[in-house]
C-alpha cells in the first residue's frame, strides 16, 4: 500500500472528482427548478409590500366604525367652532353698539343695517307657505335594483334640490330655508354622494325645504317646473320621496358667517 501526504490526496481526489464530471453527460434542468426561486423571489416581495402597507394592522378589518367616530369627531370640531364664531360675532356687535352711543356715523350705520336685516335674512319669519320633502327611494331588502335602475336613479341629486328652490323662489317666495338652515342670496346647494353640503354642514335625506309665500303661488310655481316635474315622474317608477305640504311655517334666522370670499363691484 502507498501513502501519500495530505496534500497530495486532496490534490488527487479533485482531479479524479474534475474528470468524473466532464465524463458525465450535460443534463437540462427541468423548468420548474428555476420557476421556483423565481415564484419564492414574487412571494416574498408580495409579503414584504404587504406589511408595509398594513403598517401593523389587520388589512381586512373593518374600517366603518372609525370613519364614522372620524366624522362624529369633525363634526364636534365645526359645531365647537361655531359656537365660538357667534360668541365673537355677538361681542363685536356689543362693541359697536357701545361705541355707536359716542359717534354719530356708526350709529346712522347700524340704524340702517337694523332696516334691512329682515330683508336680508337675519330675522326669523313666520307666515303661509309650502314645505316641499325630498328623499331617496327604499333599499329593497335583497340588495337589488329596479328593472332598468342604476343607483344614481335612487337618491336625490343636486339638481333635484336646486329645481325645488329655484320653483320656489320664482313663484314669489319671501323667505325659505332647507334642513333648517335659513338660505340667502350667497348660499350654495351642493351634494356630495346623496348628502348636501349646506355652509359648511353636511345633511342627510330626506332633504325639507320649507318657503314662506303664496301657496297658491308656490304650487303652481312647483307644477310648472320642468326640473320639479321630472323628479316627480321618478316617484312612481323608482319610489323616490316627494311630498307637498301647505301650512302656517317658520323660517330661522340666518346665524352664521357672513363674511364675503370674493365679491366684484357692480359697474
Amino acid at each position: 500500500m502507498e501513502y501519500t501526504s495530505g496534500a497530495a490526496s486532496w490534490q488527487k481526489a479533485l482531479r479524479r472528482a474534475g474528470a468524473a464530471l466532464l465524463r458525465r453527460p450535460r443534463q437540462r434542468r427541468p423548468g420548474w427548478s428555476i420557476g421556483v426561486p423565481l415564484i419564492a423571489a414574487a412571494a416574498g416581495l408580495l409579503f414584504t409590500t404587504t406589511a408595509t402597507t398594513a403598517g401593523g394592522t389587520t388589512l381586512r378589518e373593518d374600517r366603518r366604525p372609525q370613519l364614522n367616530q372620524l366624522i362624529q369627531d369633525r363634526r364636534d370640531e365645526v359645531a365647537a367652532s361655531e359656537q365660538r364664531a357667534a360668541a365673537l360675532r355677538e361681542e363685536v356687535e356689543g362693541r359697536t353698539t357701545a361705541l355707536a352711543e359716542s359717534d354719530g356715523p356708526i350709529k346712522e350705520q347700524q340704524v340702517r343695517a337694523a332696516a334691512n336685516r329682515e330683508s336680508a335674512g337675519f330675522t326669523a319669519l313666520t307666515g303661509p307657505g309650502v314645505i316641499v320633502e325630498l328623499n331617496d327611494a327604499p333599499r329593497r331588502g335583497d340588495g337589488t335594483l329596479p328593472a332598468g335602475a342604476t343607483n344614481d336613479d335612487l337618491v336625490v341629486h343636486q339638481g333635484d334640490v336646486q329645481a325645488v328652490v329655484n320653483a320656489l323662489w320664482a313663484g314669489g317666495a319671501e323667505a325659505m330655508s332647507i334642513m333648517n338652515v335659513r338660505v340667502l342670496a350667497t348660499s350654495a346647494v351642493r351634494c356630495v354622494g346623496n348628502t348636501l353640503l349646506l355652509h359648511g354642514r353636511v345633511y342627510s335625506p330626506p332633504f325639507k325645504i320649507v318657503a314662506i309665500g303664496d301657496p297658491a303661488a308656490l304650487t303652481r310655481a312647483l307644477a310648472e317646473s320642468e326640473g320639479v316635474r321630472l323628479f316627480r315622474d321618478l316617484v312612481d317608477t323608482y319610489k323616490l320621496g316627494y311630498t307637498e305640504t301647505i301650512s302656517t311655517v317658520t323660517v330661522p334666522a340666518f346665524d352664521g358667517s357672513t363674511t364675503l370670499r370674493s365679491a366684484t363691484v357692480p359697474r
